[in-house]
């Protein structure tokens, strides 16, 4: 049966405590993900001492006399000992650790804890040098394409797959990177024009408000759903306001495992075991409507259709009419010829 990879995003939502992190963890494991995701940074390199925040930061923040990322960044960061920890804590607890890069010297240690695993956020698609380090290990990728148009999907595909990626490794997440997500611009079936493009799985990064569009995005084909979550959307932090609650995780993972099943058949339209039992119940006979001696003439006055199913199919309806009882039928008695 289809497995859909939940990665749940606990990103920086952590607020660069360690006591969070491992919250965080326990309530991906509860919920039942297969992935928590945290980010890793320094946060030097990742931004200039100019770069302002986003729209969507400031209003999640709250207004601050600094507005620079690099302030918002610095008390975000997880030492080179929070990964370690975290990733013990994740294999006692059942859960996959992972992590997001964001600067070449992210890469090159994430490289060193042997994760297997690569997530390229949409804000790399364009970062050559990013995509050649990150293709060189030839190791599962998951590429988001937030921002992008199938140009800019196509130049990052390919610049990966120069550089030492197989294609088989390869997953693209369709994504809008609003925060959160106005529901008109979600575009889910653009996972379909990515799946037919460049022939790799393809799953769904989602930021909209509530659970209904990753869903969705798993009916539609998504093989990874990535989705934040927070412990409390009321905490200060650039990314709480768009994450879904533990009990809302929860409810996701749920509901996505159930859709899995929902659309694991085999695309035939036939009769399931769980519904056969139901035909004779369900179904309509040939029954006489009064009754009816040896020998009269069958006809649309003395017949009519009921349940169950266990007799003569109204289908053979025009067959009946016009011949004679073969023996008394009381009302309601299934019909014989």
């Amino acid at each position: 049966m289809t497995h859909v990879t939940i990665i749940a995003e606990a990103g920086v939502n952590h607020n660069g405590s360690i006591e969070l992190a491992r919250q965080l963890v326990d309530k991906a494991v509860e919920a039942g993900a297969d992935i928590i995701k945290f980010q890793t940074f320094k946060s030097e390199k990742l931004v200039s001492k100019s770069a302002r925040q986003a729209e969507y930061q400031k209003k999640n923040i709250g207004k601050k006399s600094d507005d620079s990322q690099l302030s918002m960044l610095k008390k975000l960061e997880l030492s080179e000992q929070d990964h370690k920890d975290l990733m013990t804590y994740c294999k006692q607890k059942g859960i996959k650790f992972f992590s997001t890069a964001f600067d070449m010297d992210s890469i090159e240690y994430l490289h060193s804890l042997n994760l297997g695993l690569w997530k390229i956020p949409s804000g790399e698609v364009t970062n050559y040098p990013f995509l050649k380090r990150i293709a060189s290990y030839n190791e599962r990728t998951i590429l988001s394409t937030g921002m992008c148009d199938l140009q800019d999907v196509r130049a990052a595909v390919d610049a990966l797959y120069k550089n030492g990626l197989s294609k088989d490794k390869l997953t693209l997440l369709h994504c809008n990177t609003e925060y959160p997500t106005p529901f008109e611009d979600v575009n889910l079936k653009a996972m379909d024009a990515l799946r037919k493009e460049f022939g790799v799985e393809v799953g769904y990064s989602d930021h909209t408000k509530g659970i209904e569009v990753p869903i969705a995005a798993v009916a539609l084909g998504a093989s990874v759903i990535e989705k934040h979550f927070t412990l409390d959307r009321n905490m200060e932090g650039p990314d709480h306001k768009a994450s879904l609650e533990p009990d809302e995780l929860k409810a996701m993972v749920s509901a996505i495992r159930n859709i899995e099943k929902a659309v694991d058949g085999d695309g035939t339209k036939h009769v399931s075991e769980s519904e056969r039992k139901n035909i004779t119940i369900a179904r309509k006979s040939i029954v006489a409507a009064k009754d009816i001696k040896k020998g009269e003439l069958l006809t649309e006055e003395n017949l009519t259709v009921k349940r169950p199913g266990t007799g003569i199919s109204p289908m053979r309806w025009e067959e009946v009419i016009g011949k004679t009882a073969v023996r008394d039928f009381n009302e309601d008695e299934l019909i014989e010829v």
